[in-house]
C-alpha cells in the first residue's frame, strides 16, 4: 500500500507538485504530529468549496444535502460552503469525480473538500494528495470525531486509512442487499417469508417468477462497468476469490472463483432468470415491480420504497451465499477528504466533515436516502433512529452485514480506472453478451497487468 503511482503527465504532475506544497502537504511517510492547523478565530470569515456526487443525483440526494449544508451554515455562520457536483456529463455523477478534480487541479482551483469513492483511495492519496487528517488536526482529534457520543462502527472507521494515517472520514456506504418483491414471490407460488439464502435458490426463484408471472426474475447490479466493482468484489470474495493479490502486485480476476461468479450470472441470463438490462434500467425496472429480486446498494432504497408504495410488497434480506461458503460483504460509497493547502480552509473543511458525519446528520441521511448510519448506536435510540429502524425492516440486513464487512479494494497506480473498467467490461460481456468466462477474463487480466505500476 506504500507504492506511489507512476507518472501521470507533465502538466498534471506539476499541478500535483504545487498542490502538495505548503501546510498540509504531508505524505504517507511523514510522522504524525500534533495539530498543525490553528482554530478559526471568532468571526473569521472563510469560504470553501465542497464537491460531492450527491449533487448530481436528483430527488432525495440533492435535497438532503442542500438541507445539511443549510444546517451547517446556521451553526457556522462564518463559514460559507459552496456545494457543487463533479464536472462532467456521465449519467452517474460519481463517475466524473476524479476527472473533475484533476481538471480543477490543473486549472489551480481544486475543491477544498471532496467526497471521493473508496475505489479511488490509492489515487486520492498518492496523486490528488489528500491531506492526512491526523497530521493536520492531531490524531486525538480525529479519533475523537470517530468516537463522539455514539461511535463509528469499528469496521467503518478505518476504511480511509492508509499506511498508518487517516486520510478521510468514511461518510456514506452500503453493503450488497437482496431486495425482493414479495408480491411477485406469492404470485409465482414462492414463500416470501423464506427468501433465497444461496445463489442456487436465487436462480430457482428467478426461473419460477419468470415462468409464472412473465416478469424478470433477478437483476444483480454488480456486473456492468457502470456499477464499478464494489459489489462484484463482494461476489468474488464470497466465492473465496480476490480481484487483486494482498500485496497489490498481481491481478487475480481470472482465477477459478471469479470465473465461477461470472458463469453463475451468465447462466441466470441464459435460462431467462435475469433480463439483459443496463444498470439504471435494472433498478428502475425493479422499482416498477417488473423484477422479482435485485442485489443492490441501499442508496437506491428510497427509489424502491417510492415505487412500491401502495402497489407491491417490498422486502429485503442479506446477500445470498455460494453454497456453504460465508458471504463477505464489501462496502460501496465514499469518504470525505481535504484537498486544500490553505490552513483556514483546512480548518473550515474539518468543521464541515465533522458536521456531515455527526449524529444529527446521519439521522437525516439514513431516513431520507437509506444509507447506513455509520454511528450504528443511533439505531438503538428511540428518540433518534430507533423508531424509524423498527418501522423500516429494509435496513436490518445491511446493518447485520457490517460485522463481516471487508473494504472495497482500490486498484493501484494512475491507470487504476482502466484496470478496473477493463475487468468490468469483461464481466459485462460474459454475463450479457455470452462471451466465454475463462478466456475473456484471462485476456482482460493480461491487458490490465500491463497497466500496473512497476514494483
Amino acid at each position: 500500500m506504500k507504492r506511489t503511482a507512476p507518472f501521470l503527465g507533465l502538466v498534471f504532475a506539476a499541478a500535483i507538485a504545487v498542490s502538495s506544497c505548503g501546510l498540509g502537504g504531508t505524505t504517507a511517510t511523514d510522522p504524525v504530529s500534533a495539530a498543525q492547523v490553528p482554530e478559526l478565530q471568532p468571526g473569521q470569515q472563510v469560504s470553501i468549496v465542497f464537491e460531492s456526487y450527491n449533487y448530481g443525483l436528483a430527488g432525495a440526494w440533492t435535497d438532503t444535502f442542500n438541507g445539511l449544508i443549510a444546517d451547517f451554515g446556521r451553526k457556522f455562520p462564518n463559514i460559507k460552503v459552496t456545494a457543487q457536483k463533479p464536472q462532467g456529463n456521465s449519467p452517474n455523477p460519481a463517475t466524473d469525480t476524479i476527472s473533475s478534480i484533476q481538471n480543477q487541479i490543473v486549472a489551480g482551483t481544486p475543491p477544498d473538500v471532496a467526497q471521493l469513492g473508496f475505489s479511488d483511495l490509492d489515487f486520492t492519496i498518492n496523486q490528488l494528495r489528500a491531506k492526512p487528517l491526523d497530521a493536520l488536526f492531531g490524531k486525538d482529534a480525529v479519533q475523537h470525531n470517530f468516537d463522539g457520543r455514539l461511535p463509528y462502527h469499528p469496521r467503518a472507521r478505518t476504511l480511509d486509512d492508509w499506511d498508518g494515517h487517516t486520510y478521510g472520514v468514511p461518510f456514506v456506504f452500503s453493503t450488497p442487499v437482496l431486495y425482493f418483491n414479495a408480491s411477485l414471490f406469492a404470485a409465482a407460488g414462492l414463500d416470501p417469508n423464506q427468501p433465497p439464502a444461496t445463489w442456487q435458490q436465487v436462480a430457482d426463484a428467478a426461473r419460477a417468477i419468470n415462468a409464472q408471472t412473465g416478469k424478470g426474475g433477478v437483476y444483480i447490479d454488480c456486473l456492468t462497468k457502470a456499477a464499478k466493482d464494489w459489489c462484484f468484489q463482494s461476489l468474488v470474495r464470497s466465492n473465496g476469490g480476490r480481484v487483486i493479490s494482498d500485496d497489490r502486485r498481481t491481478l487475480t480476476y481470472a482465477e477459478a472463483p471469479v470465473v465461477e461468479v461470472t458463469r453463475m450470472a451468465q447462466d441466470l441470463v441464459n435460462t431467462g432468470g435475469m433480463p439483459k438490462l443496463a444498470q439504471k434500467q435494472g433498478y428502475e425496472s425493479f422499482a416498477r415491480g417488473e423484477i422479482g429480486m435485485i442485489l443492490e446498494s441501499s442508496a437506491v432504497q428510497g427509489t424502491f420504497v417510492t415505487g412500491a408504495k401502495d402497489k407491491w410488497d417490498l422486502r429485503s434480506t442479506v446477500m445470498p451465499r455460494f453454497g456453504d461458503k460465508p458471504t463477505v460483504p464489501t462496502n460501496s460509497g465514499a469518504g470525505l477528504h481535504i484537498l486544500s493547502n490553505d490552513p483556514a480552509k483546512q480548518r473550515a473543511a474539518w468543521e464541515l466533515i465533522k458536521f456531515l458525519t455527526s449524529e444529527e446528520s446521519y439521522v437525516k441521511i439514513s431516513q431520507n436516502i437509506g444509507y447506513l448510519p455509520l454511528r450504528t448506536g443511533l439505531l438503538n435510540e428511540p428518540d433518534s433512529l430507533g423508531a424509524w429502524a423498527a418501522a423500516n425492516p429494509l435496513l436490518a440486513p445491511n446493518v447485520s452485514q457490517l460485522n463481516g464487512m471487508e473494504s472495497w479494494v482500490s486498484m493501484p497506480g494512475n491507470n487504476y480506472l482502466q484496470i478496473r473498467d477493463g475487468m468490468m467490461d469483461a464481466v459485462e460481456s460474459i454475463v450479457f453478451q455470452g462471451r466465454d468466462p475463462q478466456s475473456t477474463l484471462s485476456a482482460a487480466r493480461a491487458e490490465g497487468a500491463k497497466l500496473l505500476p512497476a514494483a
